[in-house]
């Protein structure tokens, strides 16, 4: 098949809706999975209003096999995928001191496990594909009101350099994008900024690590 496939998981109006944007205009087409039917199919109507093919796949990220099954009925969809963008992270706010273990654990869940989960659903499934992780400067930096954020992007950022390791002798590109600043539209952090270089890193296929600043 000709047509390529770019599958958002923690799909959202920020970074995930600009970068399907930006990878739809590019000639993909887009499967996005999300909890929430509803925003799914917001997401999916104006995709298409913009002659973008868009399709939701219902799926929570925190469980395994929530995860997995939404992906499998991606697969069953489109038979292959090309890139995965995994931008979906938890973070109660609060000093270390004040979580708590269970706390620490369901965050890192949807941090670091379920990006490791959607990873292994669709290696088997990509032919020189692209993995792209949504990273931040709280891994460089962090600081002790968002401990357990940055924790889960610390997470993402050393799962992204190992499975770049592994992934690159089967000609899978990982990459993450380091965002050091908060997104915002009409700034440089833009998700319009941001969707513009998770493009350019698929197309360079270089760098384990991308610094956003």
């Amino acid at each position: 098949m000709s047509e390529k496939i770019v599958l958002i998981v923690g799909a959202g109006p920020g970074i995930s809706l600009h970068t399907a944007r930006k990878f739809g205009k590019e000639g993909f087409k887009v499967a996005m999975i999300s909890r929430s039917k509803e925003s799914l199919a917001k997401y999916e109507n104006e995709l298409q209003n913009e002659g973008i093919e868009a399709k939701g796949f219902p799926g929570d990220v925190s469980s395994e096999e929530s995860l997995t099954t939404a992906i499998d009925q991606v697969i069953k969809t489109y038979g292959k995928i090309d890139v995965l963008l995994y931008n979906a992270a938890s973070g109660k706010p609060g000093k270390p001191t004040m979580l708590s273990a269970d706390q620490l654990v369901e965050d890192f869940k949807i941090s670091v496990a379920g990006a490791l989960t959607s990873v292994k659903s669709v290696v088997s499934h990509m032919e020189n594909g692209a993995i792209l992780l949504t990273g931040g400067g709280l891994a460089l930096t962090p600081y002790a009101d968002y401990s357990s954020l940055a924790i889960g992007k610390a997470g993402i950022r050393n799962i992204a350099y190992s499975l770049n390791q592994e992934l690159s002798e089967r000609g899978i590109y990982v990459g993450t994008l380091t965002i050091k600043g908060f997104v915002e539209e009409g700034t440089y952090f833009s998700p319009e900024n941001i969707a513009e270089t998770f493009y350019h890193m698929y197309e360079n296929r270089k760098d384990a690590e991308v610094i956003f600043e």
